[in-house]
């Protein structure tokens, strides 16, 4: 048996910047290992870039999907059941949902070099996170799959 594709899948990935950053951290690593010769030099350079690099890697590796009649937002698992309204946020009202205007209970799925967001209400009785916080590249396609996910499955 296989499995329909997803209605909507993302990864957070880190910018292309971070990359060029990774790089210039092993050159870091590089010249504080010059004056021990090129062997230490060229080791400097690969590893530090490579150490870099896994961070930027795992820091953008969390994914947001809807699989079935649940969405998965990092670690984080919830029936679309649960899930009440969604309120797209341009850069400004979700910089707010993050700083002055967030609830330490909800669950923030927060990645700052993604300015777009999609906070969605929790229904669900038992849970006491009152929204979720998701950073995404296209809110209103989330918004969308999530829609369609709950009326395909009510």
């Amino acid at each position: 048996m296989q499995l329909s594709a997803s209605p909507y899948e993302e990864r957070l990935t880190a910018p292309r910047s971070w990359w060029l950053i990774s790089f210039l951290v092993g050159v870091s690593f590089a010249l504080i290992l010059l004056p021990f010769g090129t062997l230490p030099l060229l080791g400097g350079l690969v590893g530090g870039t490579a150490a870099s690099a896994v961070v930027a890697s795992a820091y953008g590796s969390p994914r947001i999907r809807i699989v079935g009649d649940s969405l998965i937002a990092g670690e984080a698992k919830i029936p679309v059941s649960a899930l009440g309204t969604s309120e797209v946020l341009d850069a400004e009202e979700a910089r707010a949902w993050r700083t002055y205007k967030a609830d330490t209970r909800a669950f923030l799925l927060l990645r700052a070099y993604i300015p777009g967001a999609l906070r969605v209400e929790v229904t669900d009785p038992e849970d006491p996170t009152p929204y979720l916080y998701l950073s995404t590249r296209e809110p209103e396609k989330l918004a969308a799959a999530i829609e369609a996910a709950r009326e395909a499955h009510a």
